[in-house]
């Protein structure tokens, strides 16, 4: 899988958000139930919404933020393959405040140093956070 970025607002036709969270000076990242592999709150943008109400939601029902600052970062382009690609707009996220996990897909949160080794999305979530970082906000 590749990952390109853009600036925000360039590749317009969401189908997807990432969220980039960071909580207490940490990288939170989420486990999904049926892996064993940690990776980024988001998801697809439903009908009808924006994508910062989508990531807004699925940073809730990922996490259990409660109380957060986010904002838009970039755009990104990702592929498996000449028909397999999506856009999709990434947030950065400071949560101030967890609540308890939402009954979801998700079984756990875990705060990491850096990234883990075992990530759901290497290529993604990598190229993500570089340019987070390249950025001064982590």
């Amino acid at each position: 899988m590749i990952a390109k970025i853009y600036p925000v607002g360039t590749l317009k036709e969401y189908k997807y958000v990432v969220i980039l969270s960071e909580y207490q000076g940490k990288i939170l990242l989420s486990r999904h139930r049926e892996r064993t592999t940690w990776e980024t709150q988001g998801g697809h943008v439903e009908a009808g919404e924006t994508p910062l109400e989508a990531a807004k939601r699925e940073l809730f029902e990922e996490s259990g933020a409660i109380r957060f600052e986010i904002q838009p970062l970039c755009d990104y382009w990702a592929a498996n393959g000449p028909d397999d690609w999506a856009n999709g707009m990434v947030f950065h996220a400071v949560i101030e405040e967890l609540g308890p996990l939402p009954q979801s897909e998700m079984a756990e949160t875990r705060q990491f140093d850096a990234l883990p080794d075992n990530l759901t999305y290497p290529e993604i979530a990598r190229t993500l956070f570089q340019y987070l970082s390249q950025q001064n906000k982590v």
